[in-house]
């Protein structure tokens, strides 16, 4: 039986229903394209990291990136991250996550592209 169940449209096309370690990639990508404060009554959720996506990659760009995706990372009891790894791209971001999954002791790691013509953040 599965420890995490959730329901999932976006990408879906019949079967919505998303468990335990697609779950959790979902709900952590979903935190990541949320701009901060858009959520009324949750002012803390979501991320300002879209604000860094047009700034210079600079050590303490780089730095504000790593300590955003841990902040939100943080807000999610089922995440540990080990490793985060910035590569400015032409169009955005990709940022690498080592990330371990609780209660899984496999760490994994993550692609996430943050695209700047898109605004959003996806997986690659």
């Amino acid at each position: 039986m599965p420890a995490f169940i959730g329901f999932n449209t976006q990408g879906q096309y019949k079967k919505f229903t998303l468990t335990d370690l697609e779950l959790i990639k979902r709900d952590f990508l979903n935190a990541l394209n949320i701009r901060q404060g858009q959520i009324p009554g949750r002012p803390q959720a979501g991320t300002i990291l879209w604000d860094n996506l047009f700034e210079s990659q600079t050590t303490e760009t780089e730095t504000a990136i790593v300590n955003e995706i841990q902040r939100v990372a943080g807000g999610d009891p089922r995440l540990q991250i080990s490793n985060i790894e910035i590569f400015p791209q032409q169009n955005g971001i990709l940022i690498q996550i080592e990330i371990q999954f609780v209660p899984s002791t496999e760490p994994q790691r993550l692609n996430i592209f943050f695209d700047q013509n898109t605004r959003t953040a996806s997986y690659v």
